[in-house]
């Protein structure tokens, strides 16, 4: 498998940590409490691989695996940490416009109080706490800090009295440099994140140092990727077939390792008619690729079965349509398939193969919700052992929330790496890791799961109650 991914692996000679360390929500969607997802390794002293370089004496763990019932807030969870990134890209602030937040609505107190997230990260050699306090009208407040074991510097602060900017101020000693970052945080509108007005404001030639800052929204923008189970991953990837081996060795490897049964991948050119685009769309779609000054970009329209590709031909649009392969037997040719015709699970997996890459090459923050859905158990279990296996020499990171319980072993993960959502009787998730319990190395974890040990499973009630609702009474 080295050799799949040697061909697409560029090494750096400067190893930059950028991970997720800590995550806390409160008051938002089925959080009532603080709860917090930690990714700090606990002292176990197994699987030290595991863990990433330490920054400032800090280190996260490279993985972690959410479980829990139904409704329990796994997904909820994933959503608080889009929400947050949400906020912060959110383009377009209006005075006035309504924040959407969402509290916990199953207390009155809790109904009318604000909610908070905050992010502990890793970013270009230090380790930051950034988070904010909001309600649907305002941000309350709002902090960034430089942190390290045992020391914490304040980049900037804000709540309802103003901002605090002293350290910011002293790193840009120009009295114009000054004013402008003044300037900056007076029109941050209240609705508004101050992290979010310096992303959209010219700061490039304005300000002498602002790093901590644009560390921060870098870890926002590029490494934090959060995957929901209808989404797609960088398709764009897959227009590069025909114009990169490397990627098509990959894709082809990868597809034969993980025994689909797929011989090959490929683009297949077809008539623009087929796509079946309304007139005013393709028209559109035409114009911003002809008046593009680059010859070699592409539009990408994506279905949930199929990836077309449309760029600049001699006379119309050139349209391209994603396909596999497959050897037809007895014989040494190959037949082009409609990634319709592949099962769900392939599909999937074709959808994760980007995903793989960048896990497996690059130091992006992978979040994915429900990523078991239509794959087998033995091939989730041998995506996560296959990044694990080699993750000694891997700079990502990979959290997933999951219901596929052959994940639960000792020989696989580590007990901080395992998590559980759990509701109470009031409605309210709260988050618990295995390290908190009492497992022996050699101890099944997943019998004791689903046994209910670490209460993540569905509590079902009494048959009794439901047997009126299908059997008629005698007449």
């Amino acid at each position: 498998m080295n050799e799949i991914f040697s061909l697409y692996l560029h090494i750096s000679l400067l190893i930059i940590t950028l991970m997720l360390i800590r995550f806390s929500v409160e008051n938002l969607f089925s959080f009532k409490e603080r709860e917090r997802l930690s990714l700090i390794p606990g002292l176990e002293r197994l699987k030290k691989d595991h863990k990433g370089l330490a920054v400032n004496n800090v280190s996260a763990l490279k993985t972690s695996v959410i479980y829990g019932a139904n409704a329990s807030g796994k997904s909820n969870l994933i959503k608080a940490l889009s929400f947050g990134k949400k906020l912060i890209l959110r383009k377009g602030m209006l005075p006035g416009q309504s924040i959407d937040q969402i509290p916990f609505k199953l207390d009155s107190f809790t109904q009318n109080k604000s909610s908070r997230l905050e992010y502990e990260i890793q970013s270009c050699g230090k380790n930051y706490a950034y988070g904010f306090v909001f309600n649907t009208t305002c941000i309350v407040e709002e902090w960034l800090y430089e942190i390290s074991k045992g020391k914490e510097t304040m980049i900037f602060s804000r709540d309802k009295k103003g901002f605090n900017l002293d350290y910011v101020l002293t790193r840009n000693s120009k009295e114009d440099e000054k004013q402008f970052l003044k300037f900056l945080s007076k029109s941050t509108l209240d609705n508004q994140l101050f992290l979010n007005k310096i992303f959209f404001s010219k700061t490039a030639g304005n300000v002498t140092d602002i790093k901590d800052l644009n560390n921060v929204l870098q870890w926002f923008i590029t490494k934090l990727t959060i995957i929901f189970p209808d989404d797609k991953y960088k398709e764009g990837i897959k227009s590069e077939l025909t114009s990169n081996e490397k990627i098509k060795e990959i894709y082809k490897d990868l597809l034969h390792y993980f025994d689909t049964g797929i011989d090959n991948v490929c683009l297949t050119d077809i008539d623009v008619k087929k796509l079946n685009l309304p007139p005013h769309i393709y028209e559109a779609i035409k114009e911003d690729l002809i008046n593009s000054e680059q010859e070699s970009i592409r539009s990408t329209l994506s279905t949930p079965t199929n990836t077309y590709f449309l760029s600049k031909g001699k006379k119309d649009l050139r349209v391209q349509k994603f396909m596999t392969m497959h050897k037809i037997a007895n014989s040494k040719d190959t037949i082009s398939f409609d990634t319709a015709s592949e099962s769900d699970g392939t599909n999937r997996l074709i959808d994760y193969i980007p995903v793989i890459i960048d896990l497996m090459t690059s130091d992006k923050v992978f979040i994915i919700d429900e990523m078991e859905r239509s794959l087998h158990p033995n091939l989730i279990y041998d995506i996560f052992d296959l990044y694990l296996s080699h993750c000694a020499e891997k700079n990502s990171q990979l959290i997933i929330a999951t219901h596929e319980s052959s994940l639960l072993t000792q020989k696989l993960l580590r007990k901080d790496e395992i998590w559980f959502v759990v509701k109470d009787k009031e409605g309210a998730s709260h988050l618990n890791s295995l390290n908190e319990y009492n497992v022996r190395f050699d101890k099944q974890i997943r019998k004791d799961y689903l046994l209910g040990r670490f209460r993540g499973v569905p509590k079902f009630g009494s048959r009794f109650d439901i047997a009126p609702l299908f059997y008629s009474p005698k007449k």
